[in-house]
């Protein structure tokens, strides 16, 4: 049997939705809500929802409308979303992964805006990783790749030394347009090409490398294939 494939990073940028934090049913209650009142399909909603700043995700759907009503009826939406915790719970491995990356140069690089960010790790029982880029760090909602270019360039590392973990095709998109290379969490993120891909976080295996300056990344054995 083959050896599972490895990465090697000098800095990990993590998404939070689908990749760290596990809040799919919280998502699917305000995006089909408000794909009702809009007459919209739930299902078609959903797909292009998943990885992007609500306000994209409106202008796409919604083309004709202002800017202006799309962003304040986002606002409302995140208020609804950091009201709403139930069955948000950590994805299996990510408590582990981030105490692996501790002291080691990682990012959290979310769509959503830091307080949405703060209550939803706080609800998963995740640490917050020290830099952060969300909503309000940015111009450009993914699969733009701002938020994770002008992470790594916070970090110091060049894009093409940094690996990150996503688990939507907008996000594995901006990853690539960023340069970087890619972790898909979750079994539908292994249709979007990711360099490695994973179930969940759990079969993950993360040990220095270059003599302590890189995290090496791969699947245990167990979970190769």
């Amino acid at each position: 049997m083959s050896a599972p494939p490895e990465l090697s990073a000098h800095a990990v940028l993590l998404d939070m939705d689908g990749t760290l934090v596990d809040s799919h049913a919280v998502v699917e209650r305000v995006w089909r809500r408000w794909a009702a009142a809009h007459g919209l399909d739930g299902d078609h909603v959903m797909s292009v929802a998943h990885g992007r700043q609500g306000h994209a995700t409106m202008a796409e759907l919604l083309p004709e409308r202002p800017a202006e009503v799309n962003l304040a009826e986002n606002a409302r939406m995140l208020a609804d979303e950091r009201a709403d915790v139930d069955g948000v719970v950590a994805i299996p491995g990510a408590a582990a992964l981030l105490a692996a990356l501790d002291g080691f140069p990682h990012a959290l690089v979310t769509s959503a805006d830091a307080p949405l960010a703060e209550v939803r790790m706080a609800a998963a029982g995740l640490p917050m990783p020290r830099l952060r880029i969300t909503a309000e760090s940015v111009s450009a909602s993914k699969p733009d790749p701002e938020g994770f270019l002008k992470a790594a360039a916070e970090l110091g590392v060049a894009p093409g030394r940094c690996v990150v973990f996503e688990d939507s095709a907008a996000g594995i998109g901006a990853a690539r347009a960023a340069g970087m290379r890619v972790v898909g969490v979750g079994r539908v993120a292994a249709a979007f090409g990711p360099d490695l891909a994973v179930p969940d976080l759990s079969g993950l295996r993360v040990s220095p490398a270059d003599g302590g300056i890189a995290r090496r990344i791969s699947r245990s054995p167990a979970t190769a294939g």
